[in-house]
């Protein structure tokens, strides 16, 4: 699915409402609809429910939502932060809607209804609506469109919500929130700290960044009917993966297929102490479907592989406890380095020696990509297509450091156009990004995943399927999805404190089974 800007957005509303056709106000309606069928299905109702909404459509849409809750006997408040002559004409028919209902506002210093809403001054003539932890906080009050950061009476009121403890569901996007730039730009930004966000799809950039996660809270995707064909229509740089777009990736398999049909993959992963890492990728990769496996590591682990994963075949280096030398290559269809290896100076002479003699994209994972960033005119010689898994840490260490997540996020793009490289980079929604500048937030995994040994296990799933013909763009989408697909696995039986790396392989072959339909 694309991800578009603020701008677009807004222009695939207006391109829905004159080509379906639908007036804009029953937009709106069907965009409250969806939120309010939400709320209905995960919220409770029964609590009291304050509803707090803007001048603007974003208000509009708070106004509409409250009008079905009122409609279902729910017990709601609604605070309006300015009059009904500042309204847009859409929040301004669904204000007219309430009270053509009977409903009456409440005045924030007023504990009966009285048909006017707050003033303006809230917080300085009026003193702000108090507000319990046991309330719902229905956010309303600034939408997509914002362009400065909120001041005043919203920056008080902002305040005033965050600090009460409430359940806050934002609506389309947290009050206060920008979304194609950095929230970053001063210390403290003034934003609502939502528990969830429902937001209109096509989804919004800054929704992807881990910067922002303390905002937008669990934010859901609401499909409010957006005219697919405009969407189509709109040059995009930024996508988020889902289930249809990997089961179009994935290759079925015919019947008379054998071992010599799925490749054959090189992992070059271990040293004396780490040869854990280079048990999970191996374990890894034979469960992403490869024909077959060999393990490059040093002496000290060839026991230890040929235990711990006998269907593994291994390639002992000369050296008893790290790697010094690299094997013959033809026979390989993929290889990944890094899992595990140490940055020990033999060792990097060997992984200078594989980027020269390669004939293939290779895979770069942890110390590999430790060694590059000390190394970094060997870049210049690394194949097209070439893909780097780093985790935070390790693309600083080699890319160079940013002050947020969106300049973070532009220096990985123009890493891989530069080196005309794939780069994941590791993480809730992990990054892909491609040698022409896109990129592809996954939307599979969780917070278990945080755990040693995941990354070697996703180094060995996208080994595995560069071996069986994967193109790397294909293989690091699909890669990431069922990684994650199978953290989420692991975790509704483990957990989270209790989701090892091991048990992602495990749940490998579930991953797969969903795609092709049969979970």
């Amino acid at each position: 699915m694309k991800i578009l800007s603020v701008s677009d957005i807004r222009k695939a509303d207006e391109y829905t409402i004159r080509n379906e056709p639908i007036a804009d106000i029953e937009l709106m309606e069907r965009a409250a609809f969806a939120c309010y069928t939400w709320l209905e299905q995960h919220a409770d109702l029964r609590k009291n429910i304050k509803v707090f909404c803007g001048t603007g459509n974003n208000g509009g849409d708070g106004l509409a939502i409250a009008r079905m809750l009122i409609q279902k006997a729910c017990s709601v408040e609604i605070f309006l932060t300015g009059p009904v002559e500042d309204c847009s004409p859409n929040c301004k028919i669904n204000y007219e809607r309430l009270h053509n209902s009977g409903f009456l506002f409440h005045n924030s210093d007023s504990t009966s209804p009285v048909p006017c809403p707050l003033s303006p001054v809230l917080g300085i003539d009026h003193p702000l609506p108090i507000i319990n932890k046991t309330d719902i906080v229905i956010d309303a009050i600034f939408g997509s469109g914002l362009t400065r950061p909120a001041t005043d009476l919203f920056a008080t009121l902002i305040d005033h919500i965050n600090q009460s403890g409430a359940t806050v569901i934002s609506i389309d996007v947290p009050s206060g929130f920008f979304c194609d730039t950095t929230n970053f730009t001063m210390k403290d930004p003034v934003i609502i700290k939502a528990d969830h966000t429902l937001t209109f799809s096509p989804p919004k950039l800054g929704f992807f960044f881990p910067e922002n996660d303390k905002f937008t809270g669990d934010w859901q995707l609401i499909d409010i009917g957006i005219m697919k064909e405009f969407i189509a229509s709109r040059e995009a740089k930024n996508f988020m993966i889902e289930k249809d777009d990997c089961k179009r990736i994935l290759k079925r398999r015919n019947k008379f297929a054998h071992k010599g049909n799925f490749g054959h993959s090189l992992l070059i992963s271990g040293s004396v102490g780490k040869m854990g890492a280079a048990v999970l990728a191996a374990g890894a990769c034979l469960r992403s479907g490869v024909g077959l496996v060999s393990v490059r590591s040093p002496l000290c682990g060839m026991s230890v592989i040929q235990t711990a994963v006998p269907e593994a075949m291994v390639s002992p280096d000369p050296e008893n406890d790290i790697i010094t030398t690299i094997p013959e290559l033809t026979p390989y269809s993929s290889i990944a380095i890094g899992p595990g290896i140490g940055r020990e100076p033999q060792t990097a002479i060997a992984l200078k020696f594989l980027i020269q003699q390669s004939a293939i994209p290779l895979i770069f994972d942890a110390d590999a990509i430790n060694i590059l960033s000390e190394n970094k005119t060997w870049l210049g010689f690394i194949l097209r297509d070439s893909i780097f898994t780093p985790h935070r840490k390790e693309f600083e260490r080699i890319a160079g450091k940013s002050s947020n997540d969106f300049e973070r996020n532009s220096l990985q793009r123009e890493f891989s156009v530069k080196h005309q490289c794939f780069v994941v980079l590791k993480g809730a929604h992990t990054a892909i990004t491609d040698p022409e500048g896109r990129c592809y937030f996954n939307t599979t995994g969780n917070p278990g995943m945080a755990t040693g040994g995941s990354g070697d296990v996703l180094t060995g799933i996208i080994a595995g399927l560069m071996a069986q013909g994967y193109t790397s763009r294909d293989a690091c989408i699909l890669g990431v999805y069922i990684h994650g697909l199978a953290g989420d696995f692991a975790l509704s039986i483990e957990g989270y404190e209790a989701l090892l790396a091991s048990d992602i392989t495990k749940n490998l072959g579930k991953s797969f089974q969903t795609l092709y339909g049969k979970l």
